[in-house]
């Protein structure tokens, strides 16, 4: 991975705000869905920290972020499947966060963007096959989501689709889904700093947008049987879409 050259202190504060407010944002969103922070905030921060600096940044913010939902939830988390998706998640993810390390920039985009346009179909197909799984299932999805999140974020709907086929549902799927993207944020941010993918000023950035989502977990709880889910989808998709297409085309560009 060729080094980025991201320094936070040549931030433009107005820049700086306009991304605290979409943290803030998506975090409302990822507390109502379970997922959709880390769909939105990618397409946000690339004009601040490159591409190469991306996925290790949102490690750092999805594990703040995920920590904050974790405690909104904590009650209601499912901690025997919680366990038995990160048996399978771990490991895959130690893996594949190594592997995005060798990547050059323009692979990035392309599994950036590829990983974000496919993530539509995937999650509607995931929500009309009626699958059902036991603990086996269980670790499978973790496994399988851990082998694509090391190099990617915002496939939370993987986890959220494989615990929905357990036989759970709402505050008890998202804290789980929480907890299982904290871990596997973690294991990121690990690998990542071994392997110096990420600097201080991008941990500083990806620490920085975390606190920013704190508050959102707590706000998106309170709206969790509130909100309308057809609308937030079909804008979610919206969102997706553009943003995939916009990677694919900067790895089209550079190659």
């Amino acid at each position: 991975m060729e080094q980025h050259p991201f320094d936070i202190a040549s931030v433009d504060p107005v820049a700086g705000l306009a991304v605290a407010a979409a943290a803030f944002a998506a975090s409302i969103v990822g507390g109502v869905s379970g997922y959709g922070v880390g769909l939105i905030l990618p397409l946000v921060i690339v004009p601040v920290v490159g591409i190469a600096g991306v996925i290790p940044t949102m490690s750092v913010a999805m594990a703040m972020t995920n920590f904050s939902r974790v405690v909104a939830f904590w009650r209601e988390i499912d901690w025997r499947r919680a366990k038995l998706a990160l048996a399978g998640a771990v490991p895959c993810c130690v893996a594949s966060s190594y592997v995005y390390t060798m990547l050059p920039t323009t692979a990035i985009a392309g599994v950036l963007g590829a990983c974000l346009v496919g993530s539509i179909p995937l999650r509607r197909a995931l929500e009309k096959s009626g699958w059902r799984v036991g603990p086996r299932g269980v670790v499978a999805g973790g496994a399988t989501y851990g082998i694509l999140i090391g190099g990617m974020t915002g496939l939370g709907a993987i986890v959220i689709a494989t615990f929905m086929a357990a036989g759970m549902e709402g505050a008890a799927l998202i804290g789980s889904d929480a907890l299982v993207s904290l871990f596997t944020n973690l294991v990121k941010v690990a690998v990542f700093g071994t392997r110096t993918a990420l600097d201080a000023d991008l941990a500083l950035a990806g620490f920085f947008l975390g606190l920013c989502t704190f508050p959102g977990a707590f706000v998106g709880r309170w709206l969790l049987a509130r909100f309308p889910m057809t609308i937030h989808t079909a804008i979610m998709d919206a969102v997706v879409l553009l943003g995939g297409i916009g990677f694919l085309w900067q790895a089209w560009k550079g190659s």
